[in-house]
């Protein structure tokens, strides 16, 4: 196993980010948070460490200190925002809080230096700060600037201390991932040796190390997440692991049988097939608050899973296919509740089962990457990413056996127009959302007034966030006709051109 590059939280909003731009580099990275980061430091041996960013001004009262343990241990250190003030707060520099604020695009402006090596002299960054290094501490030297801000980045090369006030790890900031490699190999002397293989060895052992002896069941949803974590754990345990599918009338076109095809011919494991669409509508029955739908649909897989355990017996474990933005969607660690997901924030309390979350800090593409490395199927692997409560919150409002009909045959009118035309490749998601509202319209020489259907389309790196597709309009033309002449309910469509944020990418 690789020593760690240790990322020490001080609750940032993109802890999870930086830790898996350090994977795409080739270097095994762990976050722990700042309280245990002495111990962690201590145990785990790591390479270097990286200090996040996070809420606090670090010289108000209570606010997270630097653990003592990240200058004594001699590790080439990166501080990023935050973790730039702490250094500097400790090392003896100045700080001003306040005075200067910065948020969003940023010109940068810079040295030479280890960390901007081989990088244009001018750069975009992405600021969100309100204190300041205004002079960096004795041995530092200041190698980036804005036009608000004098020390926007400084380092001391012979101690391998390196700070930035910007955010390296977000997309927004230009050649951001080039300068944690130029920290990692050039400033801590590092060379890559973290590959999808390793992945998989701690994946599974972890789960053997849990699991034991025991059994579990995995639930399948239809979806690339619950896919790779059943190989995952078939890997790990063999025939021990019982594969359930739940049919709950929530899929697209055709899901199902695909489903069935991929894990018992494709990728054959132990697989049962189980139709439960009409308990699932009657339990969706007039429900039409988001919130409420999800955490049903989440109570009802564990009362589908739990009566399937009693009836088999012996299964104590639940694998999920829970990934790092479900998580924090659903208000895990710091973040706010922004939508529950069935699989995190709409599990009731007592579940009956332990659960096994192989993904659970992985990103999609970190996923699919395993996905082929493990042997699944391209049909499984590839699709596009699919909400666990499925076609329930792409139909806004009550759900019913019509309307899903509704929102299903558009999806399929959408998806195999953009596959015809080449440009699903393309795209992070793409779908058809019956929006619950009604339009006036004409149809030969009478009045309808039908339902309004939205295309969406985004594209995006992981989900978190997200712009919208850029269509031709002559594609968007065709699929509007068609959905309006096939569908008979829907007498109008509309295109989302909201990106992620303010918008989510699913309607619900």
């Amino acid at each position: 196993m690789s020593r760690p590059i240790l990322v020490i939280d001080f609750g940032a909003q993109y802890a999870q980010l930086i830790a898996r731009r350090v994977r795409e580099l080739g270097f095994y990275s762990e976050i722990v948070r700042h309280s245990a980061a002495d111990q962690a430091i201590l145990e785990r041996r790591p390479q270097a460490l990286i200090l996040t960013g996070g809420p606090d001004s670090v010289v108000a009262p209570g606010a997270k200190a630097l653990p003592e343990g990240v200058l004594k241990s001699g590790l080439p250190t990166l501080g990023i925002c935050y973790g730039m003030h702490l250094l500097a707060h400790a090392l003896g520099g100045t700080l001003s809080s306040g005075e200067v604020r910065e948020y969003g695009r940023t010109d940068l402006s810079t040295e030479r230096s280890v960390l901007f090596t081989g990088l244009p002299r001018y750069l975009t960054v992405w600021m969100s700060h309100g204190d300041t290094v205004s002079a960096p501490p004795p041995g530092f030297r200041a190698v980036g600037k804005t036009r608000s801000v004098p020390v926007a980045a400084m380092e001391d090369e012979q101690r391998r201390l390196f700070a930035v006030q910007f955010h390296p790890e977000v997309a927004h900031t230009d050649r951001g991932t080039d300068m944690l490699k130029n920290f990692l190999c050039s400033g801590a002397g590092l060379t890559p040796d973290w590959t999808t293989e390793d992945a998989i060895s701690l994946a599974v052992d972890r789960i053997r190390r849990q699991v034991k002896e025991g059994r579990a069941l995995v639930a399948l949803s239809g979806g690339v997440d619950s896919a790779v974590a059943a190989a995952l754990v078939h890997r790990a345990i063999g025939d021990h692991l019982l594969a359930l599918f739940v049919d709950h009338g929530l899929l697209r076109q055709g899901e199902a049988e695909l489903v069935e095809a991929g894990f018992t011919q494709d990728y054959p494991l132990p697989f049962r097939r189980i139709n439960a669409q009409a308990a699932f509508l009657a339990g969706l029955k007039g429900v039409k608050d988001p919130e409420e739908k999800r955490k049903r649909i989440g109570r009802m897989f564990i009362d589908t899973f739990r009566a399937e355990a009693e009836r088999l017996n012996g299964y104590t474990f639940l694998v999920q296919g829970t990934l790092y933005p479900d998580v924090i969607e659903s208000g895990g660690g710091q973040a706010a509740v922004i939508k529950s997901h069935h699989n995190v924030g709409g599990l009731p309390e007592e579940i009956g089962f332990e659960l096994v979350e192989p993904l659970r800090d992985l990103f999609k593409d970190e996923v699919r990457a395993i996905g082929r490395e493990l042997g699944l199927p391209p049909r499984l692997v590839e699709r596009q990413p699919f909400p666990g409560p499925g076609l329930a919150v792409r139909v806004v409002g009550a759900v019913s056996a019509k309307r899903l009909a509704i929102a299903r045959a558009a999806d399929a009118i959408v998806t195999e127009e953009l596959e015809k035309a080449g440009s699903a490749a393309k795209l992070w998601q793409y779908f058809a959302v019956l929006t619950g509202t009604r339009s006036v319209g004409v149809m030969g020489d009478g009045r309808t007034y039908h339902e309004v259907v939205a295309i969406r389309t985004v594209t995006s790196a992981d989900g978190m966030t997200a712009d919208w597709g850029r269509l031709p309009l002559d594609l968007l033309e065709k699929m509007a006709n068609r959905i309006v002449s096939e569908v008979r309910e829907v007498g109008r469509v509309v295109y989302d051109i909201t990106s992620k944020p303010p918008g989510t990418i699913e309607w619900e």
